[in-house]
């Protein structure tokens, strides 16, 4: 399973991270400007603080989407397994997925949980799927008792 379909499910997941960052941007946007537009703050914070705040995690979360699913296209391209840093961005992209899954289902609804469960479904499966090449030596002398 893993040879013939690990290349379909790396691009599958870099097309959604792909689509995902946007999302992540837009919404932080709107955030942010009921945050400028009420001038919230918390605990006396300056309302422009927080309103370059939400911009700042915003567009750092659609970068960090970006090269997540640019680590997936590449792999996906080239058919081998991430190097160490990619496969660290991925289970991190995934433990960020998971987390906002737990929080969406509690918070906004089953939907968000749904869309959040799949992309770290197909995280974890690209991950998965590209396994370890790392082979084990074959020797043919048996161990010493």
């Amino acid at each position: 399973m893993a040879e013939v379909a690990r290349r379909p499910i790396a691009l599958v997941t870099a097309a959604v991270l792909f689509l995902e960052a946007p999302g992540i941007v837009a919404i932080n946007a709107v955030m942010a400007g009921f945050v400028e537009a009420q001038t919230m703050s918390l605990d006396g914070m300056d309302p422009d603080a927080m309103v370059a705040g939400t911009w700042g995690l915003g567009i750092g979360s659609g970068v960090a989407l970006v090269v997540c699913a640019l680590v997936a296209l590449v792999a996906g391209i080239r058919d081998r397994r991430p190097g160490r840093f990619g496969r660290g961005l991925l289970i991190g992209c995934a433990v960020v997925h998971g987390i906002l899954g737990a929080v969406a289902v509690a918070l906004l609804g089953w939907p968000e949980f749904a869309f959040l469960v799949t992309v770290l479904g197909l995280v974890v499966l690209t991950l998965v799927a590209y396994g370890s090449d790392v082979e084990e030596p074959v020797t043919g002398a048996e161990p010493k008792a």
